[in-house]
């Protein structure tokens, strides 16, 4: 028998986290295990009666569906969900979030464009706006690195083809199209694009020319337009890009990195494949981070609506206005009837990987994932794709799957990710650079050429505080330049993955 470390999160919890897998007869807790608990996993330190809820973070995270007693493994095997009221209470912790002085804020060295937004990354793209583009955009993305056209032009971070596979065969106007329009403008007005170049077949559902229209875009030296059928096909269409790329070049190239105060930054919080050290290391480090870059007047970006299902009257509590809170809770229904409609349910998050790290149900995965957001006043909720206007600590509606949800916000501007993962997420995003943080130092050391971050550390002492201000500065860091290991490894160019709402016709 050994004494395997446990965390108890609050007085009224009826469960530990075990740091250290825990065997049958250990003492932890000085209860006495009954048997096997895997690391990151959940025991019971009272009696949990058959329909009685199971509480952490002293809250209702799932319901025992058989007698629990202390020292049992607490999981999916005796632990369901049912529907449960919750009380929002909107507004009622709103206050003023206090604002580090102008001139004590910090900075980052940033490119400044000429509508006032600033990016942290100088890269030019090929936007398509439909699957049958493409390959045309690829074809154009591969000619221009063969003909080693950026080796003149070092301030040039790279040519990335943003492909998807929609932009036809849906309506062309309702719900589903309006989030392609606003995700496919977004990353065409993108502070991290120097120049776009916008392809298309010619006659597709998602029109470029419309889109020109509804926004009053005309073409310039950093964006072009054309579709294949109108310039001649696929060769004629790829040599088109090519030469395109060529003029915006000297211009690309010609930006420079300035000073900018990190209020001019929007950041984009993520996690992906979630364990049971999530709510206990990275989340919170990351919300302190939040918290920090907020009362620099910056802006982070909480996303994942499935996934802060069961949480999201923490967020009411913390809304800067009875509305805003409303409008949390609408989207929260609207996904209830969107899941019902599919023949699904909300639990059906988490996924096995979650639950394998010891996350037993949706209620619990969303207390971790709402940590990310730190403790700031929630400033305003957002639909998918929506420009994010606001600074200060705001919602995005997307889904809980990482390449949707980071599309949307990045194409609401945010200019930089961090991601926080336990059971090893391979991500990264292009325009965006994306910091990946692990939540347990096994993962870390496991995945140490994707990962930036380890705190794992906090767990052995480390204070959380102390990895939020590490996170923070790395921000920085990342924001003026520095390379993120996703983007060593090149990743980024597959990640772009549009909301498709509706029916595929």
């Amino acid at each position: 028998m050994h004494n395997p470390r446990v965390i108890h999160l609050g007085p009224s919890d009826n469960v530990v986290v075990a740091v250290d897998a825990v065997a049958a007869g250990d003492l932890a807790h000085a209860i006495t295990a009954r048997g096997r608990v895997p690391k990151g996993h959940k025991m019971a330190v009272r009696p949990i009666r058959a329909g009685e809820p199971v509480l952490k973070f002293g809250q209702v995270i799932g319901f025992a569906t058989t007698h629990i007693a202390p020292g049992d493994w607490v999981h999916e095997h005796n632990v369901g969900l049912h529907a449960f009221d919750r009380d929002y209470r909107f507004a009622e912790d709103a206050r003023d979030d206090e604002l580090v002085p102008e001139a004590a804020r910090a900075t980052f060295e940033g490119y400044l464009r000429p509508n006032g937004r600033t990016g942290t990354r100088n890269y030019i793209g090929i936007l398509t706006s439909v699957n049958c583009s493409a390959s045309v955009a690829r074809f154009a993305a591969a000619a221009v690195e063969r003909a080693g056209l950026l080796e003149a032009y070092p301030g040039v971070d790279g040519i990335v083809a943003i492909v998807h596979g929609t932009g036809c065969g849906h309506a062309a106007y309702g719900e589903g199209f309006e989030v392609l329009r606003r995700t496919q403008w977004g990353y065409a007005s993108h502070p991290n694009f120097a120049g776009v170049v916008m392809v298309g077949l010619g006659c597709e559902v998602f029109q470029i020319g419309r889109m020109k229209q509804e926004y009053g875009i005309a073409e310039s030296d950093t964006f072009r337009s054309l579709t294949i059928q109108e310039t001649g096909g696929t060769r004629k269409t790829v040599d088109t890009i090519v030469g395109a790329i060529r003029e915006m070049l000297p211009r690309a190239a010609a930006a420079r990195r300035t000073t900018r105060p990190a209020s001019e930054l929007v950041l984009a919080l993520q996690c992906g494949g979630s364990d049971g050290y999530s709510a206990l290391t990275a989340n919170p480090a990351l919300g302190v981070a939040s918290d920090i870059l907020v009362a620099q007047g910056g802006t982070s970006i909480l996303s994942e609506t499935p996934e802060i299902y069961g949480a999201e009257h923490l967020l009411t509590r913390r809304a800067a206005s009875v509305p805003v809170g409303e409008k949390l809770v609408s989207r929260i229904r609207w996904w209830e009837e969107y899941t019902a409609k599919n023949g699904g349910e909300m639990n059906n998050n988490p996924s096995p990987g979650n639950k394998a790290g010891g996350l037993t149900t949706i209620l619990e995965k969303s207390l971790g994932a709402a940590a990310k957001g730190g403790r700031s006043t929630l400033r305003a909720v957002y639909e998918y794709a929506e420009p994010v206007r606001e600074h200060g600590f705001v919602y995005m509606d997307t889904p809980g799957y990482d390449p949707v949800a980071a599309t949307g916000q990045v194409a609401g501007g945010a200019n930089l990710i961090c991601f926080t993962t336990g059971r090893g997420s391979a991500f990264g995003a292009k325009p965006a650079p994306s910091i990946k943080i692990a939540t347990n130092s096994d993962i870390y050391r496991r995945m140490e050429d994707d990962m930036d971050i380890d705190c794992g550390s906090i767990l052995e002492g480390v204070p959380v505080e102390e990895k939020g201000r590490e996170i923070f500065e790395t921000i920085l860091a990342v924001a003026s330049g520095r390379r993120t290991k996703s983007e060593e490894l090149g990743y980024g160019d597959a990640e772009f993955v549009p909301w498709q709402i509706g029916a595929v016709m």
